[in-house]
């Protein structure tokens, strides 16, 4: 059959480990013999980002604003057992931080549903998209080992040099550890008016967590700000499209999303969206299940796996042994940016690929073929045939193939 055509260049960004495997995988089976793939191409693997000193992670995300559609897959964010397994300079920050920081955008999180795999909270029925604000909080933070007793403060001092605030953070009778962490308004700005826009464009409540009652101004500075622009520029409109926004404490918003049925978006601040994610990705079914596209204010979209790169099954690879991974989050990473690639380049095919690709894996999940970590997961009595890595994809290809025919 004849590829199909594409315009413009995706930033692809390679990753690690067995990720890196299923990123091929799904590449040679389910888009090569089907696209015309343009892309450029950036290796975000760990020894890639050692030997360019992390600066091909900021050519990815600059080629990204360049482009304005990319595709990522999942990578290691170093800690001290990965600099020694890696034998690392020094212990690179997260991609994904530096990426999110570069566009200044907000990830939207949200499940892929199966009628045979039944949400482990009962009452949910609609998927729960989490905004991760993708700036700032312990991403970006400075830290200290403190090595014996001593005084920390929290000092500021203006542009014009003088110091406008000091405030003792803890006098330390004893070797401990210490943080400092930011965020700035115009950030927080950018965060919020993503939401508004994409709770109106999705037809979706909105609710906004945080804990403003104990940081009374990190916390604080959100609540205001997100409650400013809603009064100001989207009240009107989200009364009109019958839709809701609030703000809660997070440990009331995680009790609300408990007793809930779903079918919201849950926006949340850095490190907080990071865990609810996974909370939500978990109880939904599984964490390859979790869609994720960080989008930026002026536009820019960065499709990924929400996951990690499975390292178990990478050192069970590297044996010889077969894996049942399941690739489906980072399918719909591809499937999600050559959508987007084809509807800002106006190419209708490229966008009912996506769609059909995206048919194609529900269709072979509802057949009861799927990886491992479904099996379990499926309503009992379900008829299921578990299968490794690639003869799940390539179950894919075969009805992708019917759908395009």
């Amino acid at each position: 059959m004849k590829k199909i055509a594409m315009k413009t260049p995706l930033v692809e960004m390679d990753g690690d480990e067995m990720t890196r495997i299923l990123w091929k995988m799904i590449k040679d089976e389910l888009l090569l013999p089907f696209v015309d793939l343009k892309t450029e191409y950036y290796d975000l693997g760990l020894p890639e980002r050692e030997r360019t000193r992390d600066k091909v992670t900021v050519e990815s995300a600059e080629a990204t604003k360049k482009y304005g559609v990319a595709v990522k897959c999942a990578t290691i964010t170093p800690n001290r057992q990965r600099v020694e397994e890696y034998h690392l300079s020094e212990m690179w920050k997260s991609p994904n931080g530096t990426i999110r920081a570069i566009l200044d955008g907000t990830v939207f999180r949200a499940p892929i549903l199966l009628d045979a795999v039944r949400p482990a909270v009962r009452n949910w029925k609609k998927p729960i998209t989490i905004a991760r604000h993708a700036y700032g909080d312990i991403y970006k933070a400075t830290e200290y080992r403190v090595p014996c007793p001593g005084k920390a403060e929290l000092v500021f001092t203006d542009e014009n040099g003088a110091e406008t605030f000091r405030q003792t953070v803890y006098d330390f009778e004893c070797p401990g550890v210490l943080q400092g962490s930011f965020n700035k308004d115009s950030s927080i700005r950018s965060f919020a008016h993503s939401c508004f826009r994409y709770a109106l464009q999705t037809k979706q409540d909105l609710w906004f967590s945080s804990k403003d009652t104990i940081s009374k101004q990190y916390d604080q500075t959100f609540k205001l700000i997100f409650q400013e622009i809603y009064d100001n520029d989207y009240r009107e409109a989200f009364e009109k499209a019958g839709i809701t926004y609030f703000y809660t404490l997070i440990d009331d918003a995680v009790a609300r999303v408990i007793r809930s049925e779903g079918g919201f978006i849950w926006a949340c601040k850095n490190y907080d969206g990071d865990v609810m994610s996974d909370m939500v990705s978990t109880a939904f079914g599984s964490l390859a299940m979790m869609t994720s596209v960080l989008v930026s204010p002026d536009g820019k979209f960065e499709y990924e796996a929400a996951h990690g790169t499975v390292t178990k099954h990478y050192y069970r690879y590297l044996k010889g042994e077969q894996t049942s991974t399941n690739p489906m989050a980072t399918i719909y990473a591809w499937s999600g940016a050559l959508r987007k690639r084809g509807e800002l380049d106006g190419l209708s095919d490229l966008m009912a690929f996506a769609d059909k690709l995206e048919e194609a894996c529900i269709d072979t999940l509802q057949a009861g073929t799927m990886t491992k970590d479904l099996v379990s997961l499926v309503t009992p009595g379900t008829q299921v045939r578990e299968v490794n890595s690639l003869d799940f994809i390539r179950a894919i290809r075969k009805n992708l193939e019917s759908k395009l025919a």
